[in-house]
């Protein structure tokens, strides 16, 4: 059954299995990703516009400035950086002898993107 939520629909479950599926799936994957951060001696790093399920997996969440700052802190091996692509970028830098990964590799900061090294030097 769908009702109005403002402009958003909203899904009214009728029978809560469902609801617990996904939920006993969610806890699955959280389970899964805590036994690779484990193997891996990874760190999640999540900017704070990142979803709530990115969140509950993550170790750090803060703005950039603070992300970067916990990466450079950290005694991980991996870290995996759930922000744009300069955040990791910036991450690399700081750690050098470190993996960085980024879940997505096309997360654009239009800002970031609009400063090009050319439109830099014409400062």
């Amino acid at each position: 059954m769908l009702s109005s939520l403002g402009n958003y629909p909203r899904l009214i479950l009728i029978d809560g299995s469902e609801v617990k599926e996904v939920a006993q799936e969610r806890e699955d994957l959280k389970a899964e990703i805590k036994r690779l951060k484990e193997e891996l001696n990874a760190v999640i790093l999540a900017h704070n516009y990142q979803l709530e399920e990115i969140q509950e997996v993550a170790d750090f969440v803060g703005d950039s400035l603070e992300l970067a700052i916990k990466a450079g802190e950290s005694d991980a091996d991996v870290i995996v950086f759930c922000g744009v692509k300069f955040m990791a970028e910036m991450a690399k830098i700081i750690s050098p002898q470190k993996t960085v990964l980024i879940p997505r590799p096309d997360a654009r900061c239009p800002l970031a993107d609009f400063a090009t090294p050319e439109k830099v030097r014409e400062l």
